[in-house]
């Protein structure tokens, strides 16, 4: 089985073909294709790749090319793992914002949509490549803005699901605080893709949720950056990312004296590039982990052998609503526990969510909507309507002024830039 990575080239891509060498009984792959147009990341890369897998033990071939049509041909998955722009491009979205009070992030607010803008184009150039040379194949999308991104292929009508490692992330916390397998725990997971809740932590069918938070409610509040009362009080454990809408003037405050995650992340890439680079390396780096994306493999794996087995389980993924949430529309991507099959992924019914929430996700949703209109159509208005009727941002002047910057920050990035 051939499997491709667009973005192949990411320091991500050994967490990737750490999971293909430990998980190779649930994923026969022969051939990992990966793609990038950097050679001066794709090489050392693939080389530890190669490395990897062989000293793994695992049979698979390792090929390497900037063409988007040689690296897909035939497969069977294609993974997106892209950063249009790459890390500087990130460092625009993490402190432009900042410029006018507003949370800098790559996924959400105005660097989210900046991201979005750049991205969902060239994303929907790749998939297109992918339906003509492999039209069997699916896309799994982890590029982010990932909701964004998954409705604009679904939209395209392409056959993609989107993944995030938030919800696995979760589980497996909650299984080893319990001390038993990950797969004996279930989440009640809720919301779009970074903006989630976790409702009820099942194992083995009793919601233990109750009981995690009281033994655990200190150390999980101080993992998702958010206050122990608070989770105390909504009986749920939301994401990290709801902590930029929770603690939206504290986050900023602190993003103005901090370094920027971009920064961190560019410095980790450079160590990480020269440790893949050595003839000697074959293992996983440690500093990988500092880099993100935890349990990033084991979701991917997971996924990918359920397409291709029809297995039939349930897994936490980035999915058409459907009527799941009957407050947003039928084609709004969702993140949500879907039965996964041959087929694709269909969303599994989930428990009325209280206003508290449902008011925030509807907001965001429309959002989103609007978000990707601008991305595929370009215009400055479009750009406004979505800064304008995102959470985050929601004031005209704000959006006015945010316009203006993202669209001169990111003119080498956008096609139509100055459109209107």
């Amino acid at each position: 089985m051939k499997l491709a990575v667009v973005g192949g080239g990411s320091t991500y891509t050994p967490e990737l073909v750490d999971g293909f060498a430990r998980l190779r009984e649930e994923l026969p792959l022969t051939e990992l294709a990966l793609v990038d147009p950097a050679a001066e990341r794709l090489d050392p890369v693939a080389g530890m790749a190669r490395r990897m897998l062989r000293a793994a033990g695992h049979p698979a071939v390792v090929t390497a090319t900037a063409d988007v049509r040689e690296g897909v041909a035939g497969a069977r998955v294609v993974l997106l793992q892209l950063r249009v722009g790459g890390q500087a491009a990130r460092e625009v979205d993490e402190t432009l914002p900042l410029r006018c009070g507003c949370v800098g992030q790559e996924t959400t607010g105005a660097g989210g949509l900046a991201k979005a803008l750049r991205t969902v184009p060239v994303v929907l150039d790749i998939a297109q490549v992918i339906a003509e040379h492999a039209p069997e194949a699916w896309i799994v999308d982890f590029t982010n803005p990932v909701g964004i991104v998954t409705r604009a292929l679904l939209d395209a009508g392409h056959r993609a699901i989107g993944l995030c490692n938030v919800a696995i992330g979760f589980q497996r916390r909650f299984a080893a605080a319990l001390g038993v397998e990950p797969s004996r725990v279930s989440l009640g997971h809720v919301g779009l893709n970074h903006l989630t809740w976790v409702r009820s932590a099942h194992l083995d069918g009793a919601d233990v949720l109750p009981d995690l938070l009281k033994r655990h409610g200190p150390e999980i509040a101080a993992e998702v950056g958010l206050p122990a009362e608070l989770i105390t009080r909504l009986g749920a454990v939301p994401s990290y990312y709801l902590r930029y809408f929770y603690a939206h003037d504290l986050v900023v405050e602190e993003q103005r004296t901090a370094p920027t995650r971009a920064s961190e992340v560019a410095a980790l890439e450079r160590r990480l590039l020269e440790l893949y680079a050595s003839p000697s390396a074959d293992t996983k780096p440690e500093l990988l982990e500092k880099r993100g994306g935890a349990f990033y493999s084991e979701a991917a794996v997971a996924l990918i052998a359920s397409l291709l087995g029809d297995r039939g389980d349930t897994q936490v993924v980035n999915v058409r609503n459907g009527g799941v949430l009957p407050f947003l529309p039928d084609e709004a991507v969702v993140e949500v526990p879907a039965r996964i099959t041959a087929s694709g992924a269909v969303p599994l019914p989930v428990a009325p969510v209280e206003p508290l929430y449902a008011g925030l996700i509807a907001h965001v949703s429309a959002y989103e909507t609007l978000a990707l209109e601008a991305a595929r159509r370009g215009g400055r208005e479009r750009v406004a309507d979505a800064l304008l009727a995102h959470p985050l941002v929601g004031q005209e002047h704000l959006a006015r002024e945010l316009t203006g910057l993202l669209l001169e920050a990111n003119r080498p990035h956008l096609r139509w830039a100055g459109a209107r």
